[in-house]
């Protein structure tokens, strides 16, 4: 005998052994013993798989919506229509309350909640630009001692921050001092004045007054100023004081340099508020927009709810920019650093469910729906937007519909065991 021979011959056998079995109801015990755990597929098989007639109402909507009594459709929430005698299976699975328990099944409705789209991105922490403050000399001279030497220096309004030599500086200095003996002369004469000639001594006096203001405005001090006066002779090396507390982020001198009243000398940024600048990449764009709340997470664990308050028209290596505004006084964030930014875009009211009730499969999204007295039923659905732990559905579920939250994918196997048992079922009463 040849072993091509051989082997139909053996084929044969098992076509033919693989048939009595079939014919005998064999299959479905050998399956029971196949599963170690008959808590599901053991009730399934036995419960759902078994084609008694009775009467059945059905969804008109919903075909695999059927139960032995009258009610609503737990998917569109329609009533459901008597259609006669059919057989009692709908490839769904029976568990009784025990198994249940055991297998820690949790059911969770379908309810009404508020949502949102969250993006999820970082922010860099800066200065707020508003609060930048340039510092400028307001004449030209040789800086000869500075009190600035780093970016990221803290200076307070009033502190000494550099010292200058200035011949433009001395010269105001030595006219002020004219004007200042002019007006002791007016003081020791006016009381022998007539008032026309009272009116000239009081213009001078305001003149003066108007040339001190102006040397104040110069960022010299007033103890500066008082020195002059007292010593009635022109101070050479003028110290200069900071008109805003901040922090330096910019150094444009250093000493011995000239210096002009045209450029800035230091730029300082008052860090009590700061800016979160937050990276928006193509695909989170179009879910933005301004006035969007916005969570910020803090490197150690603090959060900030606020509001988008500027969204970037331009783009920028193919990402956009989103601006925040925060208080920065008690937070201390360093500018430079980074947090994490969660937006909540388009709050709307929906319907949702548990993420952990959704399974993701290749065809689409599913989940157990539980339809009372331990009947389960595969349920496909359409879901939108997922946020924190809810997923919004869109399609497939009605409002209180009741689905396993846990505990799923036993359900889900066990109903695709009975589906597979039935049709091969239905295959055999077709031969017949």
């Amino acid at each position: 005998m040849t072993k091509k021979k051989a082997a139909g011959l053996v084929l044969l056998g098992v076509i033919i052994l693989a048939s009595y079995l079939f014919n005998q109801d064999i299959l479905i015990p050998w399956l029971d013993a196949r599963n170690p755990s008959p808590k599901i597929t053991a009730l399934s098989l036995s419960g759902i798989n078994e084609t008694k007639q009775e009467n059945i109402w059905v969804c008109p909507m919903h075909s695999e919506i059927m139960q032995s009594h009258p009610g609503t459709c737990p998917i569109c929430g329609m009533n459901l229509v008597e259609s006669g005698k059919h057989a009692a299976h709908d490839h769904g699975i029976q568990v009784d309350s025990a198994s249940i328990q055991k297998l820690g099944v949790r059911l969770a409705n379908v309810r009404k909640i508020h949502l949102d789209e969250e993006v999820q991105t970082y922010g860099n922490v800066t200065v707020d630009e508003s609060t930048l403050y340039n510092v400028h000399t307001k004449f030209e001279g040789w800086i000869k001692k500075l009190y600035i030497h780093s970016i990221g220096q803290v200076i307070r309004k009033g502190q000494v921050i550099y010292e200058i030599y200035s011949p433009d500086l001395i010269t105001r200095q030595k006219e002020y001092l004219r004007f200042v003996a002019r007006r002791n002369q007016i003081l020791q004469t006016i009381g022998d004045i007539s008032l026309q000639e009272n009116e000239y001594a009081m213009n001078l006096l305001q003149e003066l007054s108007s040339e001190r203001t102006k040397f104040l405005h110069t960022d010299i001090s007033i103890e500066t100023l008082r020195k002059l006066e007292d010593d009635k002779k022109a101070i050479e090396v003028v110290q200069i004081l900071a008109g805003q507390s901040g922090v330096v982020t910019q150094i444009g001198a250093r000493e011995g340099s000239f210096v002009t009243p045209a450029a800035p000398l230091f730029t300082v940024a008052n860090i009590s508020t700061a800016w979160i600048n937050i990276m928006l990449y193509p695909d989170q764009i179009s879910h933005v927009k301004n006035g969007d709340e916005a969570t910020i997470t803090t490197p150690d664990g603090r959060t900030i709810k606020t509001r988008i308050e500027f969204l970037n028209p331009l783009a920028e290596n193919n990402k956009v920019s989103a601006r925040v505004a925060i208080d920065n006084t008690r937070l201390h964030l360093r500018p430079g650093s980074f947090v994490d930014v969660k937006i909540h875009g388009h709050p709307h009211e929906a319907l949702a469910l548990p993420r952990s009730a959704v399974i993701k499969t290749g065809q689409g999204d599913m989940v157990i729906l539980s339809r009372g007295d331990g009947h389960f039923l595969p349920v496909r659905i359409e879901t939108g937007i997922e946020s924190e732990d809810w997923v919004e559905i869109v399609d497939g579920l009605h409002e209180d519909a009741e689905v396993a939250v846990n505990g799923q994918f036993l359900l889900d196997s066990a109903a695709s065991m009975s589906a597979a048992v039935e049709r091969m079922r239905s295959g055999k009463r077709d031969a017949e």
